[in-house]
């Protein structure tokens, strides 16, 4: 073997290594969407099915999974309505994490939730509460993992916002306002330099 080719190879060996290392892997919490979901544990506080421990289908509106009540977004224009329907509702699931994702950056992302979303791994927070319904957002929880072993998740949603700039944008409009994790919901694996 000349010299020129083995310096070739150990190119082509190195950079095949670097690519395969720097690899992210991602795990579903919920579906994929539309035709494609998890069943989480889930209650509401009001409206239909409400005060007890139930199933739905992840990601959906829950309103769409016979819980909670329909708002139509227009609400304000009635006469002696005061607030939308103000429904929160809790979802639950356990879950494993792989035991090479330790040491590594994981993050825990959704894809979108309507709209306030407080998220609990393990009992311990993931982070402030997120705010507006419309974007994805993300969560680094690898201090809050147990590797190898089963997790809890729990997140807490309000289908209508404290943030009164949000529900202006969001909550007054011509359109039916649902609630819920309405998009994936995934962790995502990289190393810890990448």
């Amino acid at each position: 073997m000349s010299r020129k080719h083995f310096l070739g190879t150990i190119l082509f060996l190195l950079t095949a290594w670097v690519v395969q290392a720097q690899e992210t892997e991602r795990q579903y919490l919920s579906g994929t969407g539309l035709g494609n979901t998890v069943t989480w544990q889930f209650r509401v506080s009001e409206g239909h099915n409400s005060g007890r421990w139930s199933k739905i289908e992840v990601p959906s509106q829950w309103e769409l999974q016979g819980f909670g009540e329909y708002t139509y977004g227009r609400w304000y224009k009635k006469a002696g309505v005061k607030n939308p329907s103000m429904e929160e509702g809790t979802y639950k699931r356990s879950f494993r994490v792989p035991r090479n994702w330790q040491g590594q950056n994981v993050r825990l992302w959704f894809g979108g939730v309507m709209t306030d979303t407080e998220v609990f791994v393990n009992g311990q927070s993931a982070g402030p509460v997120h705010q507006g319904g419309f974007y994805r957002f993300s969560y680094d929880v690898a201090d809050l993992l147990k590797f190898g072993s089963n997790n809890q998740i729990e997140v807490r949603v309000k289908k209508h916002s404290d943030n009164k700039s949000i529900n202006a944008a969001e909550r007054k409009a011509d359109w039916w306002l649902f609630g819920g994790i309405y998009r994936p919901v995934w962790l995502e694996a990289k190393p810890a330099t990448h």
